[in-house]
This record gives structure tokens, sequence and C-alpha cells, in this order.
């Protein structure tokens, strides 16, 4: 096949490249512009898709011995992952930038440039399976190394775009294993430390770094009775379960710690509450998508059994979920998801996504536009 290999300068995708040139395939190394900014560097492992990570990327095309591209795609980058970041911050939801960017960045605008360019297939570094059913239709699972699987992040993938995705690292065992590999392919990225944390905001300020985009204004931070209990500085800098830096001015009863339970922008008001009224029984998603085929209670409205995942790197949960109908702002109707948690989860917030699971596989999507406690509920 003619594989596009997306190559982020890291380890996974320049070993990702290197199998799918050694399977025989027609492989081009190309690597994702993402900042217009010329000093951006890594910080010891923050960030990523930076001008280090270019050079990288082109120097492990050079010992694969495959042509090497620089695509830029600042513009939509900073329109559909970073100002979308800072609109649902605004809107006090808390949203997941890397989802975005798989979403609408990594395998929307480059696979539908890649398909364009007469490639067959975009491969990644990502830890995740894609395995054909009876009929060949393509279905999105879990990794073998389940500490390195990255099939959350890649929930948001539709039926088409999972028949172009490959992922060579799929049934690899473990990091040290990949690591292992470059050095005996004489990749130079073989020892670089992993990515971590958002990489627009390489210090990883991300309170300080959103203080500079959204204006904000001083409120009222009140407990689970609507008390004034402290005032906040501007509410779009929390986040749902936060702890630290409330400085609240009246203690609670118990003298226990409190936490931020809720976030209301249009009232300027933050929440919160005593750490058992974070822990969340039922979940509304809305933009919801399917990882391939959908299973036949999507179609009938019928509730299934499934396991939730709200995190990248969370513990999946059992839960039962069903498919409704809802009507969005513009009034148009919908599909959204109501997901019934059979072990609570803590600190879930809107703007996260919901990731449904049956055994390893991905069923689908939802970004979460509430959650509920039903402890809180009954106060």
């Amino acid at each position: 096949m003619r594989v596009l290999a997306a190559m982020s300068g890291g380890v996974d995708s320049a070993v990702a490249a290197a199998r799918a040139v050694e399977a025989g395939h027609d492989v081009v190394g190309v690597h994702l512009a993402l900042s217009r900014m010329p000093g951006t560097l890594r910080t010891g492992s923050r960030g990523c898709c930076t001008i280090e990570d270019s050079r990288d990327a082109w120097r492990a095309c050079d010992v694969l011995g495959i042509p090497y591209y620089v695509w830029d795609f600042s513009e939509r980058f900073k329109e559909d992952v970073v100002q979308d970041f800072i609109d649902e911050y605004a809107a006090g939801r808390t949203p997941n930038p890397c989802m975005r960017c798989n979403e609408r960045i990594k395998f929307a605008a480059l696979l539908e440039k890649a398909v364009a360019l007469g490639f067959d297939a975009v491969c990644t570094g990502h830890y995740a399976k894609v395995i054909q059913d009876a009929d060949g239709n393509p279905e999105l699972h879990r990794a073998a190394d389940w500490a390195k699987d990255q099939s959350y992040v890649l929930g948001v993938l539709t039926h088409e775009q999972l028949k172009h995705s490959m992922f060579p690292l799929a049934e690899t065992p473990s990091k040290a294993e990949v690591r292992a590999e470059a050095e005996r392919r004489g990749l130079s990225v073989a020892n670089k430390p992993d990515s971590h944390d958002i990489c627009f905001i390489p210090d990883g300020d991300t309170a300080g770094w959103l203080a500079e985009k959204i204006d904000m204004t001083t409120g009222d931070i009140v407990d689970e009775a609507g008390t004034k209990v402290g005032e906040h500085p501007g509410a779009n800098a929390f986040t749902v379960g936060q702890r630290r830096g409330l400085k609240l001015g009246t203690p609670a009863a118990d003298g226990k710690p409190r936490f931020v339970l809720e976030i209301r922008p249009k009232e300027n008001k933050v929440v919160v509450g005593p750490e058992a009224l974070l822990a969340i029984d039922e979940i509304r998603g809305i933009k919801v998508s399917w990882a391939g085929v959908p299973i036949a209670e999507v179609s009938t409205g019928a509730e299934f059994d499934c396991h939730a995942q709200v995190r990248a790197h969370g513990d999946p949960v059992p839960a039962k979920a069903s498919v409704v109908r809802h009507t969005d702002d513009a009034g148009t109707e919908r599909e959204g998801l109501v997901v019934t948690l059979v072990e609570p989860l803590r600190g879930v917030a809107p703007g996260q996504t919901i990731v449904l699971y049956q055994g390893t596989r991905v069923l689908g999507q939802a970004t979460i536009d509430a959650a509920r406690s039903l402890q809180r509920a009954e106060l």
C-alpha cells in the first residue's frame, strides 16, 4: 500500500514508520507543523510538534530511506484545537485538546489530504489496534500493552477513518521494546523522553496561559447549599475536582477539605463541597460518534452493557448506556447518550470525553454535557 507515516519526532512514530517500510509498503514521512512560533522548543519532556521534533522526524526518515515532508497545518490547528480549547474553558467546560487534535487534524485534515494524494492509509505511532470483523468492517480495539493503550484518544475516529488507519505498534507488549527496536535500527530518538501535558502550553501552566486569553472576572465561591464561602479571581480558571488554590474564607463545618463540584460561567460562580459529592452516577453526552459500525442497540435505542472511561489513563468502569435524541442550540435533532455508571466516577466535568468499550473494542464516544451525582441530588 501507499502509506503516509505521520512523524511526530518521537520514538513511537519512528518505529511505526520503520515497521511499515519493513512490511513492504511504499512509505512517505510527513511532519505536521502546528505552530508558527520559530523559537518553540521542548522543555524537558513537555510539548510536542516543535522545531526540535521536526528535525528528529527528518533524521528518522533519512535513516529509513523514505521521503520526508513538512505540512503546515498551523492555521487549522489554531482554529480547531487551540481556539476550541479557549472557547470550551470560557464556557465553563474542561476540554481534551488531544481528542480534538486526533479528530480534526491527524485523522480529518491529514487523512483527507492523504487520500486526495492517493495514499491508502495513514500510519501513526499510537498504541491501538484495528481489527476486521466477519464482514470486513474495521473495529477499534485496545493495544496489547494496556499500560500504553491510546484507544481512548482515538475514540473519535469514524468508520471511514478507521478504514484508512494503520497502527503498527498494536501488538507491541511494552514501550521498552519499542525503544530497544529503535536502538537496533539506529534511530536517534530511541531514548528521547515522551511528551506530556498540552503541546501548545509547553510550560504546563494552563491557568496562567488561559488568564491571557480569557477575561477573568471576580465572583463568588459558594457551597452546595448556595452559601457564599469565598471569592475567586475568575471561574474559568477552575476545574471540577480541584482542591488547591480555592483560598476559602469560611472553613467547612466538618473541617475537611472542599473540592470544586461545579462551574457556573453564566453566574460567574464556583460551587464547592465535600469530596463525596464528586462521585458521579449518571453522564449525559452530546456530539456522539461511533468507532466503526455501531452495535445493534444504537439504532433501536435499547440499553446495552459497556465500560465507560472518561480520562486517557483512567480506569474503565462498568456502565449501562442508551442512545437518546436531543435538540441542539440550532434546533437540529441529534444523537445523545445517557450512561448510568454501576461504579461512580470522581471529578467528571462537562467538556470531557466519555469513551465506551465492550471488552477491548471501542464502541464510540461523546462529549460530556452533564454529570449527575445522585447523592448531591438528594440533598
